[in-house]
């Protein structure tokens, strides 16, 4: 059999360069879209590459990354195979695959060209470009949300110190008068239970008041070896009675090296009521609060757990953020949770919330022990001395 003249192999070739050329230009016009959805985009790539292979009407292709397949339609196992990883920061990602559903002649790599390996090697690189630049607009939009939350959260501190400061004394005066009133003598009990209800709704705004001090870090701490277990010992002691009655089943798994920390055993003792409250109130029908303290990796750890209605992952983007509520009016002011997170955070620390709707939530905080000095080390007044990294809580579902 003669074979080809020259002119009918060059102009193969160029054929073929010409498939390849289009395939890469295609894939650039595609990746120059920053308002396409990944996905989309990479399901257009991988419609571009079969036409660029010798025999495309036998040519099946599929990108896989991150775990999710883009593939034309069709595609499935055959006698020919070609794969390229696709690879990012050093990391695999996936793979670039095309097939031949039928038998082709044998060329440079099986059925394939050489030439055709390179070009799904650049596929692949192009690709690792594409998912690398979405990652890093990722991180950019994430980095940009952080700096707006944590300015958000200063002006807000700022806010709620002073207004509380404002608050103080005239609410300091309607206490102090309302308990005067209560001594004098010969009140008639509507008055006597009026007066009452004075000095409990002025005790209640006074502890609102406490708390936005504490947000705002403005309540002095105290900085000394607390013994972790003694504090959930201490702080769960009145909770027993509304356990039992509430049809909530307490556990507690101490751990027995009795964990000590750095801290202020009054603010840690908030943070574990808050959690507990919270927890509570996420079963009104009854469940199993687990409460754990333990030490691992050279951290100490204290974990509050409900097995009640859990939370959404919108629901679990805002806990952090001061007054947001799920709670009816009366029942909550927005900022237990925030206070909680100040406080660990204050005391180098980290504090994470996994959670689902119908799967309760667990919270685990994570504190330096004793033997180590907290990351932020607490100012005279409750504020932060010369940070040396950023808090973190992971809202997972």
């Amino acid at each position: 059999m003669a074979s080809d003249p020259p002119s009918r192999t060059a102009e193969a070739a160029l054929r073929e360069r010409v498939k390849e050329l289009t395939c890469l230009y295609g894939i650039a016009q595609i990746a120059a879209r920053p308002d396409k959805p990944v996905k989309d985009i990479l399901q257009d790539i991988v419609e571009l590459i079969p036409p660029a292979w010798q025999y495309p009407e036998v040519a099946y292709a599929r990108i896989v990354a991150d775990g999710r397949a883009h593939a034309t339609p069709g595609f499935s196992k055959g006698p020919g195979k070609q794969s390229a990883p696709i690879i990012v920061a050093g990391r695999p990602r996936g793979a670039v695959e095309l097939v031949y559903v039928e038998e082709r002649p044998a060329q440079d790599e099986g059925p394939f060209l050489k030439e055709e390996r390179k070009l799904l090697e650049a596929v692949a690189g192009q690709v690792a470009s594409i998912l690398e630049r979405r990652d890093a607009e990722q991180d950019k939009a994430r980095l940009q949300d952080q700096l707006r939350h944590a300015d958000r959260l200063a002006t807000i501190g700022q806010l709620a110190a002073g207004v509380a400061h404002e608050l103080n004394e005239p609410l300091g005066n309607i206490l102090g008068y309302a308990q005067l009133a209560m001594k004098h003598p010969g009140l008639p009990p509507p008055a006597t239970g009026d007066l009452e209800k004075i000095k409990a709704a002025s005790l209640h705004a006074r502890e609102i008041i406490r708390k936005l001090l504490v947000f705002a870090r403005q309540v002095p701490p105290r900085n000394v070896r607390v013994d972790l277990n003694g504090v959930i010992e201490e702080g769960l002691h009145f909770f027993g009675t509304r356990c039992a009655r509430d049809g909530v089943d307490l556990v507690l798994r101490l751990s027995p090296k009795r964990p000590e920390v750095i801290g202020d055993p009054g603010q840690l003792n908030q943070v574990l009521v808050n959690l507990v409250v919270n927890a509570l109130q996420a079963m009104p029908n009854g469940g199993r609060l687990t409460v754990e303290t333990r030490v691992r990796e050279g951290r100490v750890l204290l974990v509050v757990e409900d097995t009640g209605i859990g939370m959404s992952p919108e629901v679990i983007g805002k806990l952090f953020v001061p007054f947001f509520t799920t709670k009816d009016v009366g029942e909550g002011t927005g900022l237990g949770l925030p206070v909680a997170h100040g406080i660990v955070t204050s005391h180098g620390g980290t504090l994470r919330v996994r959670s689902a709707v119908g799967r309760g939530a667990r919270f685990e905080i994570s504190l330096p022990p004793a033997r180590e000095r907290p990351r932020h080390v607490l100012g005279p007044r409750g504020g932060r001395k010369a940070p040396s990294g950023k808090d973190s809580h992971d809202v997972a579902g």
